[in-house]
Parts: structure tokens; sequence; C-alpha cells
């Protein structure tokens, strides 16, 4: 999709970010020290959220907006990302969602950081949710 642009979201435009998921009415938020992807076309039309933990990175906060889903945005914008870190790449999901990653070169596994082994069993107790990674495990 040529006329869309993956590009890191630079600190001070962080606000472009929450107000996106405010207007799709996304329970999504950046977390601090977080690097923030977006997709847009001008305006952001999709974002995710890469924050380091031991051994890699934890993907979180991944939307595309409802209009513009099933156009590429969100593999590309995964795409783009993760060619900026190095390790693993671990994300949770609810275990519909696992075909779709799977497609993206993710796998599941129970072999996690231990910060985000405790996130999921925190999480799990309220949500159905699967551990994915991709990388060099």
């Amino acid at each position: 999709m040529p006329d869309i642009q993956f590009l890191l979201l630079p600190d001070v435009q962080r606000p472009l970010l929450e107000k996106f998921y405010r207007a799709h009415r996304s329970p999504m938020r950046a977390r601090g020290e977080a690097q923030v992807w977006v997709a847009r076309r001008p305006d952001i039309i999709g974002a995710l959220c890469l924050t380091p933990v031991a051994g890699g990175h934890w993907l979180t906060g991944l939307f595309v907006a409802p209009d513009e889903r099933g156009r590429g945005v969100a593999p590309g914008l995964i795409a783009a990302a993760l060619t900026s870190v190095e390790g693993n790449v671990w994300l949770f999901c609810e275990p519909e969602l696992s075909g779709f990653y799977q497609r993206l070169g993710f796998v599941e596994t129970l072999q996690l950081p231990q910060e985000l082994a405790a996130r999921l069993a925190r999480y799990q107790q309220t949500k159905r949710l699967i551990a994915l990674v991709r990388g060099e495990n």
C-alpha cells in the first residue's frame, strides 16, 4: 500500500495516538517506555506499541481503524516495527486471533520472560488469552 507510511511516532506526537484510540473507543493505550509505531495516510489509521522486556519486546496496543481493516495495514505495521528490534517479540491475544499472527511468523509459546508470565497470569483471570512469540526462540 504505497499511500500508507509506517513509522516510529516521535514522543512529542504521542497525544495524537491517544486521540486516535479515543476516537475509535479503543481501550488501547501507549505506555511511557514503549516505542510507538503508526500507519498514516496522512492521519493515523493504525498503531502498535513495542515495550522492552528481558530478551526482546512485548507487542501491545495493535489497533487499526475499522474502515481500514482487511487492507494490509496491520501486517505492514507489524513488519515495519519489527525491523527496528532484535530478539524475541511476544504478544497476548484471544485464541481466535492466533491464525492472523501465525501467518506473520508468530507461534504459540509458554516460554515468557518472568514479567510477562506474571502479567499473562493476571490477565487470564478475566480474559481468554494466549501468548505468542516471534524471534529467536
